[in-house]
């Protein structure tokens, strides 16, 4: 098989007008068009500790965190509910003291009693704990009105970057709350700058400024307006109208399709952002694909067959950057790397379909039933289908480079396009085959390696869609965070570089670019390669997104 001509194909793009596409209205105030989701259609749904169907601003502009750790200016904190933290001596408690005056957007005084419930209903309710901080905690504890004492139950340097993105919810409204897990808080009383939902339609919501917000004099924009747009083409076709201010999105031939539309108003940034991988559900209870899924040289031959430029020139346009690492480290932390993994283990993300094949081969792999596709060593038939979110373009086409690769070697390999939300879902809870995913970064390269790899994961998040359980390669990960010197957690990242590669739990093939445009037509102040204040895009999961919504301000008439 040759994978020539849907290379070819992926060449040409057709532009789809985006069914219900919301017209702007004659309206005065300064109203921001975002799209930091794709989906087709929305539902309503303001919990911010759910992680699968909630709507994307209610995180960082319906409630806003204790701090923003810039992770484009080297983790600086910038404040937010909270002006300051400290850390024992014994590094096991942290205290935050909050900003004076703080108020929920109905008035009410939003306290430290406010930050200790929050964490104290996780507790309660362990679904609510997404990022899994409370295995790590011993007590939170509001010692005044202003002071949250949170007391770990190890050393932890990394953990700070997760409590921060716990967000408070008042304790007057939650405390009544039946179920928080299913309660889909239709009350939007936040702390952040958008609380107020004026408009609300699955085709279209509009969210307005906070009448309490504590950092009124910084906000400029009025309301956001999310139009529901399903996919990729869609956005193309809205953007280059010049309907959109602020979104993240793959576009083909963006130079041509976006900016070239609007030269002196639309532009674009992409810095590096996270790691693209291919994961294999080791929990599966099929026969064949237990018995490979498990067996490492079934997939260092997977890698093998992954044609990593082609998916980047051509699936990415040469926006994302090849992930040839075998440790999947990326090229935004080389400076971490440990260059005796790549000696070892670097012929194992190297396109080689013949490489491939008779490792396959050594390893026992063959064609035992004459389908034309290998069987098991064990002789189990394998065949299997690798799930991508519906409209993903980038991906989809992705994948289909993927499937063309694994079917060249003799691999029995389809595609699934499930719906995003549903993609989550069967990625948490492991009802999969095959998937392409990614993990966001953090400062160090430990934050993606940890979410992405670490057995306390599993069941806990979509980015441990592997499964994958290691006790050595745990023990490195939690080693690394039990010390703040330079020299022994250098040592460590040594060691986990090693361990991974050595067992190629995930197949990396690139690194995402972080999908941002912008047009200036209606706001300034957009981030920008020349104003490279913080992490620019506007989909949820990056909290400086916040800091981005703040900076902007309407252009006069």
């Amino acid at each position: 098989m040759t994978t020539n001509f849907f290379k070819g194909a992926l060449l040409a793009s057709v532009l789809v007008l985006p069914a219900g596409m919301a017209q702007a209205q004659d309206d005065d105030r300064a109203i921001l068009t975002i799209v930091p989701q794709q989906l087709t259609a929305w539902v309503e749904n303001y919990n911010p500790f759910n992680t699968t169907t909630v709507l994307p601003t209610v995180i960082d502009f319906m409630y806003e965190p204790l701090v923003i750790f810039n992770a484009l200016q080297g983790g600086t904190p910038e404040y937010r509910l909270a002006e300051s933290y400290e850390y024992s001596d014994d590094l096991l408690t942290l205290t935050f003291t909050l900003r004076e005056g703080l108020t929920w957007s109905d008035g009410m005084p939003l306290t430290a009693n406010d930050v200790a419930f929050t964490f104290d209903l996780m507790k309660e309710y362990p679904a609510l704990d997404a990022r899994a901080v409370w295995p790590k905690l011993e007590s939170v504890t509001a010692v005044d009105e202003r002071t949250v004492e949170i007391r770990m139950n190890e050393i932890d340097a990394g953990l700070i970057y997760q409590l921060v993105q716990v967000y408070p919810v008042p304790e007057h409204i939650w405390a009544e709350v039946g179920d928080p897990v299913t309660y889909s808080n239709n009350t939007t009383v936040g702390s952040g700058p958008l609380t107020e939902i004026e408009r609300f339609t699955p085709q279209e919501y509009i969210q307005c400024a906070n009448p309490n917000y504590w950092d009124a004099e910084s906000l400029h924009v009025d309301c956001v307006r999310l139009p529901q747009l399903a996919n990729n083409d869609q956005v193309l076709t809205a953007a280059a109208n010049g309907e959109l201010d602020w979104f993240g999105s793959f576009l083909p031939d963006i130079e041509r399709t976006y900016v070239g539309t609007d030269p002196d108003n639309h532009g674009y940034w992409f810095p590096a952002g996270s790691p693209v991988y291919f994961s294999l559900n080791m929990e599966t209870d099929e026969p064949g694909l237990d018995e490979a899924f498990n067996d490492v040289a079934f997939r260092r031959a997977f890698s093998m067959a992954m044609d990593r430029q082609a998916m980047v020139d051509i699936a990415g346009y040469g926006y994302p950057t090849v992930n040839d690492y075998p440790s999947g480290l990326g090229r935004a932390y080389h400076s971490w790397n440990n260059p005796e993994v790549e000696a070892e283990y670097g012929a194992y993300t190297q396109f080689d379909i013949e490489g491939a094949r008779a490792l396959l081969e050594e390893a026992g792999y063959a064609d035992a039933d004459g389908d034309g596709f290998i069987d098991s060593p064990s002789g189990e038939p394998i065949a299997f289908s690798i799930i991508v979110p519906n409209g993903w373009t980038d991906w989809v086409n992705t994948v289909q480079l993927a499937v063309e690769g694994l079917n060249e070697l003799g691999i029995n390999a389809s595609m699934q396009t499930p719906e995003s939300p549903a993609w989550t879902d069967q990625l948490i809870a492991g009802d999969y085959q095959a998937a392409i995913n990614s993990v966001t970064t953090g400062v160090t390269p430990h934050y993606f390696m940890d979410q992405s790899l670490h057995s306390r994961h599993i069941g806990q998040s979509r980015f441990q869609s592997s499964r994958y359980s290691n006790p050595e390669l745990d023990a490195a990960l939690d080693a690394f965070n039990g010390t703040t010197d330079e020299a022994e957690q250098t040592e460590l990242m040594n060691e986990i570089q090693m361990l991974i590669a050595e067992d190629m739990p995930l197949i990396n093939v690139f690194n995402n670019p972080l999908w941002y445009e912008y047009n200036t037509a209606r706001f300034t102040g957009f981030f920008n390669a020349d104003n490279p204040v913080a992490r620019p895009v506007v989909y949820s999961g990056v909290p400086e997104r916040l800091l981005h919504l703040l900076a902007l301000r309407p252009v006069e008439d």
